[in-house]
C-alpha cells in the first residue's frame, strides 16, 4: 500500500516514518498509527485490569495484532498478509484519515459501510452526552 504524499513528511516527522498497525475492533478495517500515537495506546491498553474480560480480549486483538511497520523510500507500506487476510484487503483500497490514524479498509467493504452510516445519519437518534455537546 503506498501512503499520499501529503501524509508521508508529517509521519516521516512524528515518528520517523515508522508505524503500528493493528485490527480495529469495531468493523472490519486496519489501523495506521504512527509510532509515537501507538506507544501512548500501547500503555493505556496494558494498564487495562487482566481479570476484565473485554479488556483482556481489547488487548489481545489490538496488542497481539501490532505490527511494526516503516514507509520505504517510496511511500509504500507492507502490510502483514495476516491483517490483510483477517480484514480482506485485496487490490483495492481506501485509507481514511482519522486525526492521530488511518484507517485502512478493502473498497467494497468502505463503501458499503459508508452507505450504511450515511442512511443512518438521516434518522432521529439520540446523541450520547459527550456527542450532544460537539458542534460542527
Amino acid at each position: 500500500m503506498a501512503m499520499p504524499s501529503k501524509y508521508r513528511e508529517r509521519l516521516q516527522t512524528m515518528g520517523n516514518g515508522q508505524l503500528v498497525v493493528t485490527l480495529d475492533m469495531s468493523d472490519p478495517c486496519l489501523l495506521i498509527y504512527p509510532l509515537t500515537e501507538w506507544e501512548d495506546i500501547e500503555r493505556k491498553l496494558i494498564r487495562l485490569p487482566s481479570l476484565n474480560k473485554q479488556a483482556v480480549r481489547l488487548k489481545r486483538l489490538l496488542l497481539g495484532h501490532a505490527a511494526e511497520c516503516d514507509i520505504d523510500s517510496h511511500g509504500r507500506i507492507l502490510l502483514p498478509p495476516t491483517l490483510r487476510a483477517l480484514t480482506n484487503l485485496d487490490k483495492h483500497i481506501v485509507l481514511v484519515g482519522q486525526g492521530n490514524k488511518f484507517e485502512i479498509w478493502d473498497e467494497k467493504a468502505w463503501n458499503e459501510q459508508r452507505d450504511k452510516w450515511l442512511g443512518e445519519t438521516t434518522t432521529d437518534q439520540e446523541l450520547s452526552d459527550g456527542l450532544e455537546s460537539l458542534s460542527l
